[in-house]
C-alpha cells in the first residue's frame, strides 16, 4: 500500500510521452506533480504524461510503440481502447541504416575466460545434459516412441547410469499428410536431424511407421548420416509391429545406455555455450526488467566467445530496424528484413494480422501494440553486433548474438533454436509460462517480484528487484553465473518440476493434406 502523496511511474526516454506505473493507481491520484490519474490505473499499465492529438505518435523507450485513436489527455490510462497501430496499421516507414550501430567486441582474454563443466562430444560440440532421446519421423509412430521410453523407465536399468540424465520421446503431429517437398518438408527434415545432433543427447534411436511421407533413409542420405552406436533407426512395419518395435527399440537402448554413461563433465570455456533467448507471458515490465537483464548477460557471454540466439520474428515485429542497425555486414541486415516480409505476406495468405501477437495475457499485463512487446523482446538480444540471420533449424555455426527465423509461440520457436545447436536456455516471463525444453533445461526469469513470490517454485531468478534498485548490470552478472551454474548440472525449476517431455512442436508450415 502506497503510504507517499505521489505513486511511482518509470519514464524510461525523455521523449517518451508515457510513463509506466509502478503500483496500482487509483483515480485522481498524484503521479508526477501536477499530474493526476483520470482513473484506476494497474501497476505495469501506462499513463499519459503529456496530451496527445488523435493520430500522434505514443512513445515508449524513446520509440514510436502505436498512434493516439482518439485525444488523450494527461493523466488518462493508455492502452488498447486509445491507441492501435495507425490507419496503415503500423506500416509506417523505418529507417533501417545497416551496420550502422555496430560496435566492435571487446573480448575477454582467453585465460581469464569463465568455463562450465560440460560434456565433449566426439565430435567436438558440448553439451550441458546427456540425455537419450527417442525421435518420431511421423506421428503414427508416437505411442510405440512413448512406450519405449516408459518401458525402459519401468525396467529400472537407467539407475544404473547415473551420469545419463533420462530418456525423452520427441513425438509430434506431423510427417505425413504433406508434401514430400518443399519448404514444410525441408523445416521438418532440419528439426529432426538437428534434434538427433543436438550435442545434450548422448544418444538417440529414430522411430517410424514405415509408409509415411517422411522416410527415414531419405533423411539420412540427405544428410549423409550412417547409423552407428549412438544413432539408431527402426520402423513399425520392418520390424513386424507395435509390440515386437517396442520390444526392439528397449533394446536398441539398452545397448546404448552404456556407450552414453561413457561421458563425464570436464572443463570447458563458455565459448562452447548456445544460448536460446524466449520469452512469454510478457508484461508491462518485461521491457524494463528480465528482458535488458538478460541482454546484458547474453553480452557478457558473447564476450566469452559464447552465442546467443534471439527468435520469435513476430514478436521484433516493429523492432527490427534496431537490429538491422547492428548487423554485422548489410547482407544480414537484408536477410532479416527479407523474413520480416515473408511473415507479413505469411499473415496476409492465412487471413492473419502482426498486430494479433500480444495475447490476451500480455495485454492484460500492460502491452497495447506488437510494437511495444517487440521494442521489449529485443532488449533481450544486448547490444553485440548481429553476426547471422537462420532460416528455421538451420545449424547456428556463427558465434556471436544471431537471429533464427521462428514463430512467437514458444514451444515452436524453442524447437527450432534446440534443433539449431542450442545447449542452453533462458526463458523471461510477466505472467508465469510454464515452460520447459528437454533436453536443453530452461532458466525462467521472472519480470516482478509479485510474480516471483507467487510462483518461487517455477522461476529461477527474480528480476522484479530491478524496480527496487538492483541494476541491470548487476542481475545481468547473477544471469550468466546462473547459466553457468546450470550448463554445469544445477537442475533448472522446470526440471524439477517434470517439464519438457510435451514441448517438441516442430514448425507445420504448408499444406494438410
Amino acid at each position: 500500500m502506497n503510504s507517499s502523496n505521489t505513486f511511482p511511474a518509470l519514464v524510461l526516454n525523455p521523449t517518451d510521452n508515457v510513463a509506466v506505473l509502478l503500483e496500482n493507481v487509483p483515480a485522481r491520484a498524484e503521479v508526477q506533480p501536477g499530474l493526476f490519474s483520470t482513473q484506476r490505473i494497474s501497476r505495469g499499465h501506462k499513463i499519459a504524461i503529456a496530451p496527445m492529438a488523435e493520430g500522434e505518435p505514443v512513445r515508449k523507450f524513446g520509440q514510436i510503440i502505436g498512434f493516439a485513436s482518439k485525444p488523450i489527455s494527461g493523466g488518462e490510462w493508455v492502452h488498447e481502447h486509445n491507441c492501435g497501430m495507425g490507419a496503415e496499421g503500423g506500416a509506417f516507414a523505418r529507417d533501417y541504416q545497416f551496420g550502422a550501430g555496430v560496435e566492435p567486441v571487446e573480448f575477454v582474454p582467453e585465460p581469464e575466460r569463465a568455463t562450465f563443466q560440460g560434456f565433449r562430444r566426439s565430435n567436438g560440440k558440448v553439451g550441458t545434459r546427456n540425455y537419450i532421446g527417442i525421435l518420431t519421423s511421423v506421428n503414427c509412430s508416437a505411442t510405440v516412441a512413448r512406450y519405449i521410453a516408459e518401458a525402459v523407465e519401468r525396467s529400472g536399468m537407467l539407475d544404473d547410469y547415473p551420469t545419463i540424465d533420462g530418456i525423452v520421446s520427441f513425438v509430434h503431429s506431423t510427417g505425413c499428410g504433406m508434401s514430400g517437398k518443399g519448404e514444410g518438408f525441408d523445416i521438418l527434415s532440419r528439426t529432426q536431424w538437428g534434434y538427433a545432433a543436438n550435442p545434450n543427447l548422448g544418444a538417440a534411436l529414430m522411430v517410424g511407421l514405415g509408409c509415411e511421407v517422411f522416410q527415414i533413409g531419405r533423411m539420412k542420405q540427405k544428410y549423409g548420416i550412417a547409423e552407428d552406436e549412438t544413432f539408431q533407426t527402426l520402423t513399425i512395419q520392418g520390424e513386424g509391429g507395435t509390440r515386437k518395435a517396442i520390444e526392439q527399440g528397449v533394446e536398441r537402448v539398452r545397448a546404448m545406455l552404456p556407450i552414453a554413461a561413457r561421458a563425464e563433465r570436464e572443463t570447458i570455456p563458455a565459448s562452447e555455450l548456445i544460448l536460446a533467448l524466449q520469452c512469454g507471458g510478457s508484461d508491462g515490465y518485461s521491457g524494463i526488467t528480465a528482458n535488458p537483464a538478460l541482454g546484458v548477460a547474453v553480452d557478457m557471454l558473447v564476450r566469452q566467445g559464447g552465442t546467443a540466439i534471439l527468435s520469435e520474428t513476430s514478436e521484433i515485429y516493429g523492432a527490427e530496424h534496431l537490429l538491422t542497425r547492428r548487423a554485422a555486414d548489410r547482407a544480414i541486415g537484408e536477410k532479416l528484413i527479407e523474413r520480416i516480409h515473408w511473415w507479413e505476406d505469411y499473415c496476409d495468405r492465412n487471413g492473419g494480422e502482426m498486430n494479433n501477437n500480444p495475447s490476451p495475457g500480455n495485454k492484460a499485463g500492460g502491452l497495447t501494440t506488437i510494437l511495444e512487446k517487440s521494442l521489449g523482446a529485443a532488449a533481450k538480444g544486448g547490444t553485440t553486433p548481429l553476426m547471422a540471420v537462420y532460416e528455421y533449424a538451420e545449424p547456428v555455426t556463427e558465434r556471436g548474438f544471431v537471429f533464427m527465423d521462428t514463430p512467437g509461440f514458444d514451444p515452436v520457436s524453442a524447437t527450432g533454436q534446440v534443433a539449431g545447436g542450442a545447449n542452453v536456455l533462458c526463458f523471461t516471463t510477466g505472467r508465469g509460462s510454464a515452460f520447459g525444453c528437454k533436453p536443453v533445461p530452461s532458466i525462467k526469469l521472472a519480470t516482478n517480484s509479485d510474480l516471483y513470490a507467487r510462483m518461487t517454485e517455477d522461476m529461477d531468478i527474480n528480476c522484479g528487484d530491478i524496480l527496487e534498485g538492483v541494476t541491470l548490470e548487476q542481475k545481468g552478472a547473477e544471469i550468466f553465473q546462473h547459466i553457468l551454474d546450470v550448463a554445469s548440472g544445477r537442475t533448472t525449476k522446470s526440471e524439477d518440476l517434470g517439464y519438457g517431455d510435451n514441448e517438441f512442436a516442430p514448425w507445420q508450415v504448408g499444406a494438410v493434406m
